[in-house]
């Protein structure tokens, strides 16, 4: 998935892509409201963890409360060191998803952002396309019952597949949601990925779950055709 940060604190803005990254998302930084601002309006973002209080620019909550008001409906969770019942109100009355309060221990945000993601794609535990099964929390992916280790990125790419799932997904839309904004869109990688990924699903099988849809991109099914 794909997630942007805007955070000007440098060490908790490096933790924090860090964090998420290892995660196997793909993880954009803003350290102010213009460049949030910009970031937004040219991506299609999983998950926004935004803090209240920005150095330059509009507020955390001044940026929340425009993209509300235009229409943009992608999950916010607010960072801000405001602890009192009244900031945590005000932030959700204009459209924040979940609220944190600073200091946070990392595997509270983790949870958070996991929970914001889930209710996004599907409200299941478990994500499975056929003997292809995603286990969201533990990213655990398993390959007709054996547990299979897979390396970030083609976990990024299962993960957004399995949560389209028979739908013909475009090569842009996995750039957008699996890598970051520094990503060379010109190059192989992501044919390169899909297709050791379809070695690790369809390697030996009659029946193939990723398919390529000619000009057009991927698509994985429910059930081996």
């Amino acid at each position: 998935m794909r997630i942007l940060v805007v955070e000007d604190e440098t060490v908790l803005a490096d933790s924090l892509v860090d964090l998420l990254g290892r995660e196997s998302h793909a993880v954009d930084l803003a350290t102010d409201g213009e460049q949030a601002d910009e970031l937004v309006a040219g991506n299609d973002y999983d998950l926004v963890i935004l803090d209240w209080t920005l150095p330059r620019g509009p507020s955390g909550l001044e940026l929340l409360r425009q993209w509300r008001a235009s229409g943009l409906s992608m999950p916010v969770l607010m960072l801000t060191a405001r602890a009192a019942l009244e900031d945590r109100v005000g932030g959700l009355d204009e459209g924040a998803d979940d609220y944190l309060v600073k200091p946070f221990a990392n595997e509270e945000l983790l949870a958070r952002a996991r929970s914001l993601l889930r209710r996004r794609e599907r409200p299941i535990s478990a994500l499975i396309a056929d003997d292809v099964e995603l286990d969201p929390r533990s990213r655990t992916v398993k390959i007709r019952g054996e547990v299979i280790e897979l390396p970030p990125k083609e976990l990024g790419i299962l993960e957004y597949l399995l949560s389209r799932l028979d739908e013909t997904v475009s090569r842009t839309e996995l750039v957008e949601h699996v890598w970051d904004d520094s990503f060379d869109a010109m190059s192989n990688v992501v044919d390169v990925m899909v297709y050791r990924l379809r070695k690790k699903i369809d390697g030996g099988q009659k029946r193939k779950l990723l398919t390529t849809v000619k000009g057009q991109g991927y698509r994985l099914l429910s059930r081996r055709a």
